[in-house]
């Protein structure tokens, strides 16, 4: 088959089907496997097989690598080999450095993704099996019903009411009705209403898809780029942008004012830039990306270990920041274990008839499972199981949002067909004209609905879930539709309970306790919804329906987001609404969902939370996977979250404080001294390894109080941070240079060993020091990172005295002078010290470790909502 002459979907099945070697019944094994042989596995094949040559080139393309290649150029075209070979050495170890970080971290991000790997059921051997995704072949017969995603390019074998979502590949937002047949050849994507693709989602409906194109063949492929591109960019990922801008600010500041300056006293082309350059690169913390490879890495793995699966490595960190956690209240803040509690007609008497009704529909329906179904076939007693061989089914009329309700016909045993359907009492009772006790039917009068609607009310106060059920007998066999749902005889009701977690109070408590307000989005009846809230510590009366939300412009809703606590009986798309409210608001939020109505929120929130029972759409949805849907569990998240943030940030507070402090000494010094404070080669060795004990951050501990608050980038407090933190650097550095100049009286040799040696300590034992708000003895660094530091501060004393010390320029100091420096880099350590104290008891960060603006906000919001 030509797809490029003859496209599958303007062939006949039959056709298609030949062309593939299958049949109704699907493939055999054999061919599976032969197919497999022929066209690869399921998968897009851009990220696995070039991992390893995509980081290099990351590494290479870095624009700091960049520079230090033009900087051993230079030196190399004006006849400083050694100082060229010096710099091609140390940016071959920061770049294998950097690589051996970020592949081991991309490796270990892939093994946690493979926990993910979706199934699909599928025919094979005749008989209906469920086979992982990536094992789907042309030939595939693909069974599919609501909320699957659909994991083949594929012709429609077999379809009812089956409706799929292609905003993925076309962009539009509405369901799309797919059917058998043919279209032309040059039909476009979008209109081919026989065809379903990859990565598209089914809405509503059931359907059987002959797979025809699969990994790279298919329409998705073609676009996967462009598909990652439409993905929001995300809080952190801003931040490590602006951090970025502010770098490359300051550096371009320094860099042509010293360049300059050096040209106007007259120094060498060449060595003034050189030393510019090295100033650049010793200013920027170049292992930026490796540290926040490993450290998210490290943070996905004991998150896994927590039973919290990270689908997005960038998804931990606005699991950190979230302020606003939007959850349904099945399994979440009840048990999730749904039991049938009552069965009665319409007048609430016990009715065994109802039961088996419900038996048949509940076991019969091939569309979404849900809790309410399984409920259903395990209540009662043996003797009210529907006997078997008498009720055979005819057709079915899926679940969809709008109708929300489900139809099974089957055949009565005294010929003609029963309908038999259930759904939300409202819906239900507009397509009712009679009720039943199961023997006679009378009409539905305006006032019997009335006291239908205060007794399903009095249920909902009680805290049940009320599902209608209905029937209506036919004389035909088949050709039923949707318009057969009309003039249905009411037959009773069915009553959910689903109690509350004993668990779910405190975990709010907990929740809001670490800076995090939880908020109850649910489709179910406002009663039942005010019933939950009650138990578990909600304002019941912060309630807002989707019936008054319908109504309400965008800024309303901007208005009130805030006040409202329970958001019952909303629809899909007031889910994604409310979400994008809060975002307005500045509120980082995330959403917990597991349904093919959560899907929508799901993406629009800052980070979605998802389970792995859930239905496909909804798990590719989210960036976040609970292996069990616990608020405890997800809380261990967020703690897990905010300790990588705190990691990432530790990292970036030392390098800037420290670099920024060092490159502006040495930019002022270099304008006074008859010659250069240190040299290219021993700026770029002292950046090197000032750097190395910051691969173990990713490894460090994190003081309870930093995950006691959401976590944000704050450029400002960055630029603070650095300025003041960099200033006492310099001041010490200062000290430094006076101690060698007039104590000393070192010539350039020995100043170049003795500042190089006391800036590469400072920057060591500063690493000790900011990694955390509490005085340093009081606060346990991890063992790697002390390990790490002290021998690297054993390096920083001894390399005057190694046989390479020629090399890097340096020459042994004296005992006396060695101590002089180390004295200098013991003040340095009591005045930061000092100075973190000072620093962070007037920037707004309390003991608890919430900034008081932010704390002041959640008091007043939890008290505005308790009034």
């Amino acid at each position: 088959m030509k797809p490029q002459r003859d496209p599958y979907w303007s062939m006949p099945l039959v056709e298609v089907m030949t062309a593939l070697g299958t049949n109704p019944s699907g493939l055999t094994t054999a061919q599976a496997n032969q197919s497999r042989a022929l066209h690869g596995i399921n998968a897009i094949q851009d990220r696995s097989g070039g991992e390893a040559l995509r980081l290099v080139l990351r590494q290479v393309r870095s624009p700091l690598v960049l520079i230090l290649m033009f900087a051993a150029a230079v030196s190399s075209l004006m006849g400083e080999a050694q100082e060229a070979i010096i710099i091609c050495l140390i940016l071959l170890a920061s770049c294998g450095l950097g690589f051996t970080q970020e592949y081991g971290a991309s490796k270990a991000a892939l093994a946690l993704k493979r926990q993910l790997l979706r199934r699909v059921r599928t025919l094979r051997d005749g008989i209906e099996t469920d086979v992982a995704v990536d094992e789907v072949v042309p030939g595939d017969l693909l069974k599919l019903s609501a909320g699957d995603m659909i994991a083949a390019d594929g012709l429609i074998v077999d379809a009812r009411d089956f409706n799929v979502s292609e905003a993925v590949l076309t962009g539009e937002s509405f369901p799309v009705l797919k059917t058998m047949g043919v279209v032309g050849a040059e039909t476009p994507l979008g209109q081919r209403t026989n065809s379903v693709f990859t990565g598209t989602s089914v809405r509503s409906g059931t359907a059987t898809v002959l797979a025809v194109a699969t990994g790279s063949a298919t329409e998705f492929a073609a676009i996967a780029d462009a598909v990652e591109r439409r993905v929001e960019e995300s809080g952190f990922a801003k931040g490590i942008r602006r951090f970025g801008y502010l770098m490359t600010e300051v550096m371009l500041a320094i860099v042509i004012v010293v360049f300059v300056v050096n040209l106007l006293l007259h120094r060498p082309l060449a060595e003034s830039l050189l030393f510019s350059l090295a100033l650049a690169v010793g200013l920027t913390p170049e292992l930026l990306p490796a540290i926040i490879s490993v450290t998210l890495a490290r943070g996905a793995a004991v998150m896994a270990k927590n039973g919290v699966i990270v689908r997005r490595l960038e998804a931990i960190e606005n699991l950190g920041s979230m302020d606003v956690l939007c959850t349904d209240k099945t399994g979440t803040l009840t048990e999730g274990a749904i039991r049938l509690d009552r069965w009665v007609d319409s007048r609430g008497r016990p009715s065994d008839q109802l039961l088996a009704w419900a038996k048949l529909n509940a076991s019969l329906q091939t569309g979404i499972k849900n809790p309410l179904d399984e409920a259903i076939v395990d209540a009662g007693t043996q003797e009210q199981q529907p006997l078997g061989g008498q009720e055979f089914k005819l057709d079915e009329i899926p679940y969809d949002f709008a109708r929300k309700r489900l139809s099974v016909i089957v055949r009565r045993a005294e010929g003609g067909s029963l309908m038999i359907c259930k759904g939300a009492v409202r819906t239900m009772l507009d397509v009712c004209g009679t009720e039943t006790d199961g023997h006679t039917a009378e009409k539905l009068s305006d006032q019997r609905r009335a006291d239908i609607d205060d007794q399903v009310r009095s249920w909902s106060e009680q805290g049940f879930r009320v599902i209608a059920l209905a029937v209506r007998q036919f004389l035909k066999t088949e050709g039923f539709t949707r318009g057969d749902e009309m003039d249905l005889t009411l037959a009773g009701f069915l009553l959910f309970f689903d109690p509350p977690k004993e668990s779910s109070a405190d975990a709010l408590k907990e929740l809001a306790n670490r800076g995090v307000s939880v908020r109850m989005i649910s489709g179910d009846d406002r009663h039942v919804a005010r019933h939950l809230a009650k138990a578990i510590g909600l304002a019941p009366d912060a309630i807002l329906t989707g019936g008054e939300l319908v109504h309400m412009t965008k800024e309303a809703l901007f208005a009130r987001v805030e006040d409202i606590d329970i958001f019952a009986e909303i629809d899909p798309n007031q889910k994604e609404r409310i979400v994008e409210a809060f975002k307005r608001r500045g509120r980082i939020v995330g959403y917990l969902g597991d349904g093919i109505n959560d899907a929508p929120a799901l993406h629009q929130a800052d980070v979605g939370i998802s389970v792995d029972q859930a239905v496909d759409v909804a798990r590719e949805a989210a960036d976040i996977i609970l292996l069990e849907r616990d608020l405890g569990v997800l809380m261990l998240g967020i703690d897990d979250g905010r300790k990588t943030f705190a990691n990432t940030m530790k990292y970036i507070a030392i390098t800037t404080s420290a670099n920024f402090g060092n490159m502006i000494s040495m930019a002022i010094a270099s304008l006074f001294l008859p010659f250069l404070p240190l040299l290219a080669k021993q700026i770029l060795l002292n950046n090197f390894l000032s750097d190395l004990p910051s691969l173990a951050i990713a490894t460090d501990n994190v003081d309870i109080d930093e995950t006691r608050r959401p976590r944000r980038w704050d450029i400002s407090f960055i630029r603070c941070f650095m300025i003041r933190f960099g200033l006492v650097s310099s001041l010490f550095d200062a000290a430094t240079f006076a101690f060698l100049l007039f104590v000393v009286h070192a010539d350039a040799s020995v100043f170049q060993t003795g500042w190089f040696t006391e800036s590469l300590l400072t920057e060591l034992a500063i690493v000790l020091v900011i990694r955390t708000h509490k005085p340093a003895w009081a606060s346990r660094p991890s063992r790697m990172l002390v390990s790490l530091t002290i021998l690297v501060g054993a390096v920083a004393v001894s390399l005057s005295y190694s046989p390479v010390a020629a090399w890097f320029g340096f020459v042994p100091l004296p005992l006396t002078t060695m101590g002089g420096l180390l004295y200098i880099t013991l003040a340095y350590v009591m005045a930061t010290e000092w100075l973190k104290v000072r620093f962070f008891a007037t920037s707004g960060i309390s003991n608890t470790g919430l900034h008081t603006p932010t704390k002041r906000a959640l008091v007043g919001g939890l008290a505005s909502r308790s009034q």
